[in-house]
């Protein structure tokens, strides 16, 4: 059975790339599942890879809801075990539960209820409609599973313990992928259900995941014994969790509304161009998923770091996490950029799609170093539990995204404008919020000696 792992002693290094490769791991499982309903669906057709794209917006702003409970769990797990308080992680473990499963309940039940509205805002045309809808109700009603995951994955990393989840999102991995063909395509007495199918597997894989991460809960008794979910939670470890989650959550949710609108100025290209959008941000998240196990790792790492009151060791920490998300920017610019199109390839062979998304992988190059320090810095302010700075330089650049998008696709670039609008302000996030953390620490530094 795997203990908590204590990260405030050791070589930075070593516990940074141990903590991290698991969660890696983990998000490639989470993003695996996107990418086999696309690699399945993409042989439906193009209408069929943008209903699911579109569908995939409204659970993409249910990351805005996991991340209030999310950033909760993990920083205030990490924190308390940094003190050796078990008692209060436990206490956080709780809220941030009751907390997500709140949330996603009424959640599913307004997708459920304004689904069709909600997809018409696209005008993609009545079979693309009709299928996204169905897509968005199955998914809806599995939503309590989708979301809940990610908080027992933060918990356990939290507690310095990123196999578990790893290993657990492995296994609901493959069950979607075992099913995904037999659902989409049929087999034997099964019916072909295409896009509805897609879905199923989906929402039978993360059903698997939560049982199997409530059967690890019960084998880990110092952080789930007696927590009590039925208990009222209370108002002060409630208001510190929405606290600390509130700038990340609506940092995600902007970030979604954002590329729903991007989506709606793409939508004039078509629904090939929506497919081309979606799948190429899917082939581009093997970087920003990878930093993000470092991000994740970091945080864990600061947090722990935090509450054992080691400020050299957090900078020190801060540094190497940054050298090893630049490696992976550098990789995934050259990657990008030289194997666009049989990237791109996989998952829809039609020529021109291969085309346009060559294009758009070839300028997302440009920003993978960028992103890839923005995320990895994301994780060092979360782990002081400071996470405004990295919300309000999200949001600004991207909210700068419609404009540039706007300006930039009128002109001879066309829905390559698009691209590069993205691609120019991930630069540029980055950029600012490496400064700003630079400065974060130096005046943290200084207080630190003002008090000693």
């Amino acid at each position: 059975m795997a203990k908590v792992v204590d990260l405030t002693d050791g070589s930075i290094t070593r516990g940074l790339i141990k903590l991290a490769i698991p969660i890696i791991g983990t998000s490639f499982m989470e993003m695996a599942y996107n990418f086999t309903d696309m690699i399945w669906v993409g042989r439906l057709n193009s209408n069929a890879v943008a209903a699911v794209g579109t569908a995939g917006f409204f659970t993409w702003l249910a990351s805005a809801l996991i991340i209030i409970a999310k950033v909760g769990a993990e920083v205030g797990v990490a924190q308390s075990i940094g003190r050796k308080d078990y008692k209060e992680a436990r206490n956080y473990i709780r809220h941030s539960i009751q907390l997500i499963i709140g949330l996603s309940l009424i959640y599913s039940i307004i997708l459920i209820t304004l689904r069709k509205p909600l997809i018409r805002f696209y005008r993609l045309g009545l079979e693309v409609e009709q299928e996204a809808c169905t897509y968005l109700l199955i998914i809806s009603m599995g939503m309590v599973p989708y979301t809940i995951n990610p908080i027992f994955t933060a918990i356990f990393t939290g507690a310095g313990d990123s196999t578990t989840p790893f290993r657990i999102n492995t296994i609901g991995l493959v069950t979607n992928i075992i099913l995904d063909p037999v659902l989409i395509f049929g087999f034997g007495p099964i019916p072909r259900l295409e896009t509805a199918g897609a879905a199923i597997a989906t929402v039978i894989a993360q059903v698997i995941v939560t049982l199997l991460f409530c059967i690890c809960a019960k084998q880990r008794p110092e952080l789930f014994s007696d927590l009590r979910l039925r208990k009222k939670p209370d108002r002060a470890h409630l208001n510190h969790i929405i606290k600390m989650g509130a700038p990340m959550a609506a940092q995600s949710a902007f970030f979604t509304f954002i590329a729903m609108i991007i989506a709606r100025i793409i939508a004039k290209w078509g629904p090939l161009a929506i497919a081309v959008q979606k799948v190429g941000s899917q082939i581009e998240s093997i970087s920003w998923m990878t930093a993000g196990g470092f991000e994740t790792a970091m945080s864990a790492f600061i947090g722990q770091n935090y509450g054992a009151r080691k400020l050299e060791r957090m900078e020190k920490g801060y540094f190497v996490g940054l050298g090893l998300v630049a490696v992976i920017g550098v990789f995934a610019t050259f990657l990008l950029a030289f194997g666009a199109q049989p990237l791109f390839a996989i998952f829809i062979p039609e020529p021109e799609a291969i085309s346009r998304g060559a294009d758009y992988l070839r300028i997302l190059a440009l920003s993978q170093l960028g992103m890839c320090v923005e995320i990895v810095t994301t994780g060092a302010f979360i782990g002081h539990g400071f996470s405004l700075p990295p919300a309000i330089v999200s949001i600004g650049f991207n909210l700068l995204r419609i404009p540039g998008a706007l300006l930039l696709s009128s002109t001879t670039l066309g829905l390559n404008g698009v691209w590069w609008a993205i691609s120019i302000s991930s630069i540029f996030k980055g950029s600012v919020l490496f400064i700003w953390y630079l400065r974060f620490m130096r005046k943290h530094r200084e207080a630190s000696k003002s008090i000693c």
